[in-house]
């Protein structure tokens, strides 16, 4: 697709997300306003509008433009840009957040975040009206999304929402049987934890993979739709928290693997009040480095 088509295509695809804030018999800007809002020439905004009047959007009478009827999926063009995976798009944004680099109750900008995670402006929508079941978005009353952001409150919610869904999952693995594939998995993941410990003093840094790759194989056991919606935020808040505070990292990692460690023996023991006793001293650990984290974060 030409770098003109694919722009007049991204342009109209703009302008009916901000249709979608009106309502029908409300008037559009200028097209010079327009042109500036979207960071493109008065010519591309002319085409998008032209389309906009012939698929019955708008009536297009001088400088008047009113809107006719609200946007449609269908409405939307296919735009083949270079584009990040809905995954990419998941860590870069929930990155973004937990970095604090937005202030809570900020109004979020479509287009500049669109253009900023490399993602169509329609896309962006799809994906913040799926993440506002997680509380870190949400609509606002005339439109528009704003951030509720990553707060001591949140993280406390979460971890405490975490340990539920955590010790759910170790008394499943241990009444799994012993043909099912987990057993092979933390095999590895023993191995792999005892190889870190044994180079923890260099790889000290590689703790926080290999914990999101452990949740994750323990959380996945359980086939709950539910569950894995929230796992999903719940893994990238806790795998990038190890991320924010440097202070005593080394030990800190050294003593998680060590609580990996009791746990994957009391889940191999087939140990259950053990295995719940190791998961709940690993995830008080975490919940207080999270929280720690956000206080070391916060300072200036």
């Amino acid at each position: 697709m030409a770098r003109t088509d694919e722009r007049f295509r991204e342009a109209f695809n703009s302008l009916l997300d901000r249709c979608e804030a009106l309502v029908p018999g409300d008037q559009l800007p200028a097209e010079l306003a327009l042109a500036a809002d979207l960071e493109v020439s008065r010519t591309v905004v002319r085409a998008a509008l032209e389309r906009m009047q012939a698929e019955g959007l708008i009536e297009w009478n001088g400088r008047q433009k009113t809107l006719v009827r609200l946007p449609k999926a269908t409405d939307r063009l296919a735009v083949q840009a270079d584009q990040i995976s809905p995954e990419e798009l998941e860590r870069q944004f929930l990155d973004w957040i937990l970095r604090f680099d937005v202030a809570p109750r900020t109004a979020l900008n479509v287009t500049y975040l669109a253009k900023t995670f490399r993602v169509t402006a329609y896309g962006l929508q799809e994906f913040l009206a799926s993440l506002s079941r997680f509380g870190l978005v949400r609509r606002r009353p005339r439109g528009g999304w704003e951030l509720v952001g990553f707060t001591r409150d949140y993280a406390v919610e979460l971890s405490d929402f975490r340990m539920v869904l955590e010790l759910n999952a170790v008394s499943h693995v241990i009444s799994l049987p012993p043909s099912d594939p987990i057993w092979d998995r933390l095999a590895v993941l023993e191995a792999d934890h005892r190889q870190l410990a044994a180079e923890i003093d260099t790889r000290y840094h590689d703790f926080s993979l290999l914990d999101e790759r452990f949740h994750t194989t323990i959380g996945k056991t359980v086939r709950n739709r539910f569950a894995s919606e929230f796992q999903k935020v719940i893994t990238l808040v806790f795998h990038y928290h190890y991320q924010w505070d440097k202070k005593d990292e080394r030990e800190r990692n050294t003593a998680a693997v060590g609580e990996h460690l009791r746990l994957i023996e009391a889940l191999q023991a087939r140990d259950e009040q053990a295995a719940l006793a190791a998961a709940r001293e690993h995830l008080q650990t975490s919940k207080q480095t999270l929280l720690n984290s956000l206080r070391i974060h916060a300072l200036p």
